[in-house]
C-alpha cells in the first residue's frame, strides 16, 4: 500500500500482534493492488462486461466504497484507475517517473461506480466498459479497522495500528489510556487519542510532472483532472479509520469552505491546513500544543 505499517501492543504479546497485522496487510496488498498484475483487483479490472467471480474480500470493499460514493455525493470516486493510469500514475510511487511528456487526451469524468452491478447471491461484480477501480483512499483505511479488531478479538490491547498516520486504537476495557499522536501537518500538535481513529490526506508528497505540469495522486470526478485545492493536507478523526479515511479524502477535494461543510454535516472533526494555516473544524482533540487540555 505504499506505506510503512507500525504496531503498538504489550509487549508479553508484541510478536503476536505484529505477525497477525502484517500477514494481514499482505493478503489485502496480494487482493486489492492495481500494480500487480496478477492481483484479484487487476484481473478484474481486465474483466470489464463480463460478471467476474469476486472474493469475500474484495466484494466488500468494492460495496464499502460505492456506499462512499453514495454518501459523499460521488466525490469519492474508486473508478478513476483508468484516469491515474494516463496521468503517470500507473506503478508504484515509488517507480513513478518524476517528469514525463505532456498529457494525452482521454481524461473524463468519474461517476463510473454507478453502472456497476454486484451479485450479493453469486458473489459477482460486472464492471462496465472502461470502468477500472482503485481502493486508493479506503482500503488503507478499512485494513487498519480489520487489523484493529483482529487484536480486540485476540485481547491483544491497549493497541494501536498505523500505517502511514491513518491509524486506530484498541482502548483497554481494564486501564483507558490516551495515546500522543502528532499530526505532520502541525509540527508540535500532539493529539490525545483515547479511542477511534484518525487519517490524513495530502497533495504535498505523492507529485510528479507531466509536460511540465505539476500533478499529485487526488483526482477530482467532476473533472477527472488532479483535484484543484487551495488545502495542503486535511486530518480527520473519526470513530473508525475508513470513515476518517474517506472524509479526509473528501473534503481535501472540497476545499477549505465546502470541506468545512461537509464534515461539519457528517459530524466528523478535521483540521484543515494550507499556506494560509490551520483551521480546525468541529470537535477536533485541538489541545494546546506540546500537550493536552
Amino acid at each position: 500500500m505504499g506505506t510503512q505499517v507500525t504496531v503498538m501492543a504489550p509487549s508479553p504479546r508484541f510478536e503476536e500482534a505484529s505477525r497477525a497485522v502484517e500477514g494481514l496487510f499482505a493478503a489485502w496488498e496480494a487482493n486489492l493492488s492495481r500494480f500487480d498484475p496478477r492481483s484479484e483487483l487487476s484481473r478484474l479490472n481486465r474483466s470489464g462486461g463480463l460478471p467476474f467471480p469476486a472474493s469475500p474480500l474484495l466484494f466488500r470493499v468494492l460495496e464499502t466504497s460505492i456506499s462512499a460514493a453514495r454518501a459523499t455525493g460521488g466525490v469519492f470516486d474508486p473508478t478513476l484507475a483508468r484516469n491515474l493510469t494516463l496521468l503517470g500514475y500507473d506503478r508504484t510511487f515509488e517507480e513513478v517517473r518524476p517528469d514525463a511528456p505532456a498529457l494525452p487526451d482521454g481524461l473524463t469524468p468519474g461517476g463510473g461506480w454507478r453502472q456497476i452491478r454486484m451479485d450479493p447471491e453469486r458473489r459477482t461484480i460486472t464492471l462496465p466498459l472502461g470502468v477500472q477501480l482503485d481502493f486508493g483512499g479506503i482500503a488503507k483505511g478499512m485494513a487498519v479497522d480489520e487489523a484493529a479488531r483482529l487484536l480486540k478479538d485476540a485481547g491483544i490491547f491497549p493497541a494501536m495500528v498505523n500505517a502511514g498516520g491513518d491509524l486506530a486504537v484498541v482502548p483497554s476495557p481494564v486501564r483507558p489510556i490516551t495515546w500522543p499522536v502528532t499530526v505532520e501537518s502541525a509540527p508540535g500538535l500532539i493529539v490525545p487519542l483515547r479511542a477511534g481513529a484518525l487519517a490524513t490526506s495530502s497533495v504535498l508528497k505523492r507529485r510528479w510532472r507531466r509536460g511540465g505540469e505539476e500533478l499529485h495522486h487526488l483526482l477530482d470526478p467532476s473533472t477527472g483532472h488532479c483535484a484543484s485545492t487551495v488545502l495542503d493536507t486535511v486530518t480527520v478523526a473519526a470513530a473508525n479509520c475508513t470513515q476518517a479515511e474517506v472524509a479526509a479524502k473528501v473534503a481535501l477535494i472540497l476545499g477549505r469552505r465546502s470541506g468545512r461543510s461537509f464534515l461539519l454535516a457528517k459530524r466528523l472533526a478535521g483540521l484543515l491546513a494550507s499556506q494560509d494555516g490551520i483551521e480546525a473544524v468541529g470537535a477536533f482533540p485541538f489541545p494546546s500544543r506540546g500537550g493536552e487540555p
